[in-house]
């Protein structure tokens, strides 16, 4: 098993140009570097606001995106330009892949360190090359060939309502959304359930490395604490989580089997300590990310760049 994760983030630091000036003069370089090691992280830099982090992403990725077909709560600060997942602090939000329930995903993430915390807070990183070499192979096989589902259900007086999720109150949008991204709807009364079949495993473009790029773990119902996950299901029962995952058939993916992938997420996985004005590349299709739990005023900024359909 090769040991990929030794360089991931690869650091760029403060040469004396500005960042964007950086990335203008190496920007084919860097694109290489991202692309081979899953993250770069530049450092030392006067980044300086929201619209510095914006004026980057432009200079290498081009026109930021939306923050579409929504699972967490996030809030626009300028532009597109977002916080980073409004959780509690002392939550952990397990590694994932942004997007990677939807028919299509940035290729391209980036997070901009506007006040470090005081400890922890770290936006850990896993290769998923390395995680999928990590997987039994048998667990591998039955998920592309099963591939898997996530099922979500949207209550009227609970969580995110789907008029967030999907941008609009107006339900034939949503159901011509669903139509063109291979999403299964059920209108229920004021809620709304959506069932939607991926595939497990991805390649990049221009590379035959397999990639473990899915959200089978992340919304499965045990990767939930265990206050959280029991208060939901004596709340709603399985049928009505609020985000599960299954098989694509709908059978149920054992808890050893989900364990199995937590464990190979977490063995692949490294962290850093954010500094101010860090700013932090990953390639959506190499690296997962997360968040740890922290303490103080942590402040992050993202965007995303890119969009990729496979």
């Amino acid at each position: 098993m090769s040991d990929r994760t030794a360089t991931l983030p690869m650091v760029v630091e403060n040469d004396g140009r500005e960042l964007t000036e950086l990335i203008a003069a190496r920007r084919t370089e860097l694109r290489a570097s991202l692309v081979e090691h899953g993250g770069l992280l530049f450092r030392g830099f006067d980044v300086g606001s929201v619209e510095g982090l914006d004026r980057a992403v432009r200079a290498f990725s081009g026109e930021p995106l939306p923050y579409t077909e929504r699972s967490s709560p996030r809030h626009a600060i300028a532009g597109r330009v977002y916080t980073s997942t409004d959780y509690p602090p002392d939550e952990e939000i397990f590694l994932h892949n942004e997007n990677s329930y939807q028919a299509r995903w940035p290729l391209t993430l980036f997070f901009h360190c506007l006040t470090p915390p005081q400890t922890r807070g770290a936006t850990p990183l896993a290769d998923v090359r390395q995680v999928y070499d990590r997987i039994d192979p048998a667990v591998r096989e039955e998920f592309v060939r099963r591939r898997w589902m996530l099922v979500r259900n949207f209550h009227a007086d609970f969580g995110t309502p789907w008029q967030h999720v999907f941008g609009t109150d107006d339900r034939a949008e949503v159901e011509a959304y669903a139509a063109a991204n291979r999403i299964e709807l059920q209108w229920r009364g004021d809620g709304l359930r959506t069932r939607a079949v991926r595939d497990a495993v991805h390649h990049r473009p221009g590379s035959d490395a397999p990639r473990w790029f899915n959200h089978a773990t992340f919304f499965h119902v045990s990767t939930l604490g265990r206050d959280l996950q029991e208060g939901l299901l004596a709340m709603f029962g399985t049928e009505g989580l609020p985000a599960n995952t299954y098989y694509g058939d709908g059978g149920e993916i054992p808890a050893d089997v989900v364990e199995h992938l937590r464990a190979a997420y977490r063995a692949a996985s490294v962290r850093f300590d954010y500094r101010l004005d860090d700013v932090l590349v990953v390639d959506n299709m190499t690296a997962a990310h997360g968040r740890e739990p922290f303490t103080g005023p942590r402040r992050i900024a993202v965007a995303m760049a890119e969009p990729h359909t496979p």
